[in-house]
């Protein structure tokens, strides 16, 4: 099992038994938590017997799996201009495709492809329309130079098309709209590109002149279904501003869209898919309360769809928040939100993982979390059972057909990632990360409950449903290991 950190650096772990195989620690430039970036890494591509990270300071670095040792090092961008790189590079085809962070540094987002033996840039696409391309007449004035769209979250990529889709976040500044007339192309939006030369097939965008921070980074789902008595490649998305998105993804048509959390800014979609904005909801000087807040219905934590039940699940949050706007020259490498927004300590942000039909946005049922969580996302498995996280450090084990609690666990601190599983040694683990530790789950070796059912079913007697999906369960913890290394050049960390 191979984890990073959120200053870059990385472990190679025994998935067996947590044992550290190899620690990797890159040294950042002196004062870049001063720079314009978050501090954080969302993961390792790996491809081969190679592991790709992009970093902080914006390179993307090649590891050998089984030493930690650098292959190469190569910069994608001048982290000086206000670039950081905190997602998990995606590799394909011999490509490794990765973004950059850039809504709230006056800077233009961007998607760069490299070779993975060589680290060679091989393309990239400015998710800001450049001169001479039409599109960036959506752009007032010059604002289109300092326009954000970041590139900041995994993107996925599609076999059978031989597509890459990757989303994009919001256009700068954040909040102050009335600097940058138009819909602001290709913020908020899906970008379906050309894997081998990064040309564009075709986007859709969510929020046309987002002034709520509402990025489109949410991640997409590829499924094939029927849909309304016609076989479809759809492209499936529950968004950050409230909305849940069906699209045709051959044809970028826009087939379905509803809300599935407590939005109050739009009276519904369009044929096209075009939010009807509500009059007021803008930022403005004085404040403008508007449902949700900045972090949205949902984020960048990992959706699941489960071919199985049919059903494609989500985390969020149902917070909402009074924004403000202010006008500022941009400042390239500098904050420049053009205002904020504060969260409603009334109502604080209750939180839920909700099932939907894919297929028509409909609610099939909801589990409600005390405090919602931006970090973790839902894993739904073949064996019925669902795992998601609540902010106050609990995981979860829930049955995916109906949304029932199984069984949770505490682990006693912040959760920091979605769950994953994984097989080792013919048995299946559940592994998550919080603020300080991993924390691995499997069944247990002997369970007396399960061999009386065993031996039930061996009689002839047939399980109960609730019987068996007991056997499927379990929340025997593996094992915990610390994440927090001490270094004695950052003991704050």
């Amino acid at each position: 099992m191979f984890v990073t950190g959120p200053l870059n650096d990385a472990a190679a772990l025994d998935a067996r038994t947590g044992r550290t195989i190899w620690r990797y620690q890159r040294r950042l430039p002196e004062g870049i938590h001063r720079q314009c970036t978050v501090m954080t890494n969302r993961g390792f591509a790996i491809l081969g017997d190679r592991l790709y990270q992009a970093t902080l300071d914006a390179h993307l670095i090649a590891l050998d799996a089984k030493t930690g040792n650098v292959i190469w090092d190569v910069p994608v961008d001048d982290y000086e201009k206000g670039y950081s790189i905190t997602h998990a590079p995606l590799a394909i085809d011999g490509k490794i495709i990765v973004g950059v962070t850039a809504g709230e540094c006056a800077v233009v987002g961007f998607l760069d492809a490299f070779d993975a033996a060589t680290g060679a840039r091989l393309w990239r696409f400015w998710a800001v329309p450049q001169k001479g391309d039409p599109a960036r007449a959506t752009w007032a004035g010059d604002s289109a130079d300092f326009g954000g769209s970041p590139t900041r979250t995994t993107g996925v990529y599609d076999r059978e098309t031989d597509t890459l889709y990757w989303t994009t976040g919001n256009p700068g500044p954040d909040y102050d709209g009335t600097v940058r007339a138009g819909d602001n192309l290709y913020s908020c939006s899906v970008l379906a590109l050309d894997p081998h030369n990064g040309s564009l097939k075709w986007y859709f965008q969510f929020t046309p002149h987002d002034t709520h921070d509402w990025d489109a980074n949410e991640t997409p789902v590829l499924i094939n279904a029927e849909f309304q008595g016609r076989p479809r490649k759809l492209l499936i998305q529950a968004n950050r501003n409230g909305f849940y998105y069906v699209l045709d993804r051959l044809t970028r048509e826009f087939l379905l869209g509803k809300a599935f959390g407590n939005q109050t800014w739009a009276a519904g979609l369009d044929q096209k898919g075009r939010p009807i904005v509500k009059p007021g909801t803008d930022p403005s000087p004085e404040g403008s309360y508007v449902c949700p807040d900045a972090g949205g219905n949902t984020n960048w934590q990992s959706p699941s769809y489960d071919p199985v039940t049919g059903l494609f699940y989500v985390a969020g949050v149902e917070a909402c928040a009074v924004y403000t706007r202010e006008t500022k020259p941009p400042i390239p490498g500098q904050p420049y939100p053009g205002g904020g927004q504060q969260t409603d300590p009334k109502i604080g942000s209750p939180g839920f993982i909700r099932a939907l039909n894919p297929l028509t946005g409909k609610v099939v049922w909801n589990f409600d979390l005390e405090v919602g969580s931006y970090a973790a996302g839902v894993l739904s498995t073949a064996g019925g059972v669902l795992f998601a996280a609540s902010d106050e450090g609990h995981l979860i084990a829930l049955d995916a057909r109906t949304g029932a609690e199984l069984w949770h666990y505490q682990t006693g601190s912040k959760i920091a990632s979605s769950p994953i599983a994984y097989q080792v040694d013919g048995q299946q683990r559940i592994a998550i990360s919080t603020t300080t530790s991993l924390f691995t789950f499997g069944l247990p070796e002997f369970h007396p409950e399960t061999a009386r059912r065993q031996r039930r079913s061996g009689n002839g007697i047939p399980l109960t449903p609730g019987e068996r999906l007991g056997e499927r369960l379990g929340g025997a913890l593996k094992y915990q290991i610390s994440l927090a290394a001490s270094r004695e050049d950052r003991p704050e960390d």
